[in-house]
């Protein structure tokens, strides 16, 4: 599927996330927190994925401080997985933190996301720790992965 990732501009931008991360998530962010992600520019980011009917299909928040990008949340509907859209959500994400003068990046990922952790890992992310009973809902371990470093190749999973 042809798609393009950018920033969040629009309230309907937000609604098609909102829709991404109901379907994601067992405890979803709700509207107000999105709100309150994009009344911090310059350090808190939503980008959104669109199909070419400009339906949003997936999306990434994240905090960039200091060198690091923080990777808050990144989801794609259900019935677009495995097409390849997490990964151009992710190598546009580390794209712009390079831009950004970011040297590193980090995330949680539930310990029992095995796609999640595919993905993060075709990306150069590694475990570099656990957070016990992170997750609530159900109940669960995350794993906190670092990466270290955005050579060129970023976009690729490479």
């Amino acid at each position: 599927m042809a798609i393009t990732v950018e920033l969040v501009t629009t309230l309907d931008d937000l609604t098609g996330l909102l829709a991404v991360e109901e379907a994601s998530f067992l405890n979803p962010w709700t509207r107000e927190m999105y709100l309150a992600e994009l009344e911090n520019p310059g350090v808190s980011y939503l980008f959104v994925a669109k199909d070419p009917a400009g339906r949003v299909v997936g999306f990434c928040g994240f905090w960039r401080v200091l060198d690091e990008l923080h990777i808050n949340n990144l989801a794609v509907l259900p019935e677009c997985r495995l097409q390849g859209i997490a990964s151009a959500i992710l190598g546009r994400i580390l794209e712009e933190g390079r831009r950004a003068g970011a040297g590193r990046a980090t995330l949680e990922v539930r310990r029992s996301n095995e796609a999640a952790r595919r993905l993060y890992e075709r990306f150069g992310f590694t475990v570099a720790g656990v957070r016990r009973g992170y997750y609530r809902h159900p109940e669960e371990d995350a794993l906190v992965l670092w990466r270290e470093g955005f050579p060129e190749t970023a976009q690729n999973g490479t």
